[in-house]
């Protein structure tokens, strides 16, 4: 057990599958749901993921020993800010956000001297959400990056490393900017892609959407599957990364060009030969164990 009391803020389907995995690892003695939402506290309960839950910020957070901050990066710091004085000596917060620099900028001001901010990001995921989409082996074989600060107490990052290992993630400590510039181009920008992809289908007639709908083949699925996240932490997460996200998209922009181009001219050794370089890259992520 590495902690007594965990209080996990936000119960989407990270916060929910945390709860899984701390309640199936006995990680915890004591879980405490806190959400805006009291019917999504209400469902926590029925579910049996919690042993108490509550809308109160401040009183959800009182004597925990780790605090986990699962809402959207955009409310981060606001949520820091509420329950800055409810933290018990000691006590750990960390994040679970797919974008660390900003969510740093806005938390890190309002953790008390007494407390520790350990950012933390595991890469995994569903287009479901809410706390009936939880479910424990999320995290299984998944990398969970942690960023910590140079001023960060060793002993604090040693406990969220060992949260989410016992979660079955494995553990990788990288800068919080080149955190940033790799997830978008691994993770937002094939979200933007996907939303802007879905986004087009939905302009076209309606006969015509039909057909894209019923003829639906494993490419555009998997766009509009991705394209079905959480609307409201995407908006966050494109707002708060924008930096690192237009430098990725700029490059993105101009291999388009150079593949339309090609197409216009009729160019096939430029197309075979970008194409060939990308299953090339496909077949590295396999070998890396990340293709699903």
């Amino acid at each position: 057990m590495l902690f007594n009391k965990v209080s996990i803020i936000g119960f989407g389907l990270i916060g929910s599958s945390l709860a899984c995995c701390i309640r199936l690892h006995n990680l915890a003695k004591e879980i405490v749901a806190v959400d805006c939402d009291r019917t999504v506290c209400e469902k926590a309960l029925e579910l049996g993921l919690a042993d108490s839950a509550m809308v109160d910020l401040r009183n959800g957070v009182e004597d925990s020993d780790l605090v986990i901050l699962a809402v959207p990066v955009g409310a981060c710091g606001a949520v820091a800010e509420t329950i800055r004085y409810s933290l018990k000596e000691g006590a750990i917060v960390t994040d679970v956000g797919s974008v660390k620099s900003a969510v740093v900028e806005a938390v890190q001001p309002h953790i008390p001297a007494h407390a520790h901010f350990i950012p933390a990001h595991p890469i995994a995921g569903t287009e479901n959400s809410g706390p009936e989409a939880g479910f424990a082996e999320l995290f299984d074989g998944r990398w969970c990056i942690i960023t910590p600060l140079p001023e960060t107490d060793i002993q604090a990052v040693e406990k969220i490393t060992k949260l989410w290992e016992a979660c079955g993630s494995t553990i990788e400590i990288m800068d919080v900017k080149r955190h940033d510039l790799i997830l978008a181009i691994t993770s937002h920008l094939p979200h933007l892609i996907a939303y802007t992809i879905v986004g087009t289908a939905t302009d076209l007639e309606d006969d015509t959407m039909d057909d894209v709908i019923k003829f639906s083949a494993s490419g555009f699925r998997d766009f509009t599957r991705i394209a079905a996240s959480d609307p409201v932490m995407w908006r966050d997460v494109f707002l708060n990364n924008k930096e690192a996200v237009l430098e990725i998209l700029q490059r993105f922009n101009e291999d388009i060009t150079g593949l339309q181009k090609a197409i216009r001219k009729g160019d096939g050794d430029y197309l075979e030969s970008a194409f060939t370089r990308t299953r090339d890259v496909r077949r590295q992520v396999i070998d890396a164990g990340q293709g699903g």
